[in-house]
């Protein structure tokens, strides 16, 4: 009988190949893919930037707009995929846990922002909260202000992004028995100590890929904030609407400058979400 090689020193030992065949027309299948969508279209958004130089490409990089833009895009990004996290959880946990009137009409709610054309949904989040709008009006006496300001944009982004966490914690809470919180009870743990302790840790590796999505949703979002941003350059203007610009200019190196400098920030940003998962998995055993 042949024995599996195993590696010692790395911890880790070859699986047995899988029994079910198709895995190299698969994988040539996802690489194709992958080749096709992704990589072309992202190298020649790279090509076409190489064009402006290593100077033209720091000019703009570096320039105030450029800045006060991305700053704005994912500071609200960052901020509206925070709050999702907080309220897809709790929104999540009551459609799990809690059978009542109208929870069918809940559960439908919140696919609301995947349907709805993103300008619509910025039209309509608009007139909420402009200075004369429904929610605006009752604020403004108060000396806040929300639409044309980031608070808006936070706003528009909380709005398109909570379903990414709701739809991503919901199917792996349900997953977890009550038998367990019976039985943390039954230990002498508190109700606070056994959500911080028995089901937050089995939860935050979904959490966190939630907040991943909305996080990168957020970041490219563009018809639903133009038009409560005000886009008021160096204070309310996101990246994308930037890019936009540049294009209308027919500046169009200066476009793919801003889009590339997007895709790195982007990139840095998940994959250092994507290292905390993994590392959340490996310390609960969750996923292996």
């Amino acid at each position: 009988m042949t024995s599996i090689p195993v590696a010692s020193r790395a911890g880790w030992q070859l699986k047995r190949p899988s029994i079910i065949p198709g895995f190299g027309l698969t994988l040539g299948f996802t690489l194709a893919y992958l080749t096709l969508i992704i990589l072309i279209p992202l190298s020649g958004l790279v090509w076409r930037t190489t064009s402006l130089g290593w100077s033209g490409f720091w000019a703009i990089a570096t320039d105030l707009r450029t800045l006060r833009a991305l700053e704005t895009s994912f500071g609200t990004s960052l901020i509206a995929a925070l709050i999702n996290v907080v309220f897809g959880v709790i929104v999540a946990w009551v459609l799990v846990r809690y059978r009542f009137p109208g929870r069918r009409l809940v559960d439908a709610i919140v696919d609301l922002p995947f349907a709805l054309p993103t300008a619509v949904a910025g039209i309509a989040l608009t007139a909420l909260y402009a200075p004369n709008g429904w929610i605006g009006s009752l604020v403004a006496p108060l000396g806040l202000r929300i639409a044309f300001t980031k608070l808006g944009i936070v706003v528009a982004l909380v709005f398109i992004g909570l379903p990414f966490v709701v739809r991503t914690v919901q199917p792996v809470m349900e997953e977890i028995s009550r038998e367990i919180e019976e039985a943390a009870a039954t230990l002498g743990a508190s109700r606070f100590q056994t959500i911080w302790r028995v089901l937050l840790p089995g939860l935050q590796p979904a959490i966190l890929t939630g907040f991943a999505l909305a996080f990168a949703r957020a970041v490219g979002e563009y018809g639903s904030v133009i038009f409560i941003a005000g886009n008021t350059p160096y204070q309310t203007e996101i990246a994308p609407l930037l890019i936009v610009i540049r294009l209308e200019e027919y500046d169009y190196a200066g476009a793919t400058a801003v889009a590339t400098i997007m895709l790195i920030i982007a990139f840095v940003m998940l994959f250092i979400i994507n290292l905390i998962q993994a590392w959340s998995r490996r310390r609960y055993g969750y996923g292996a």
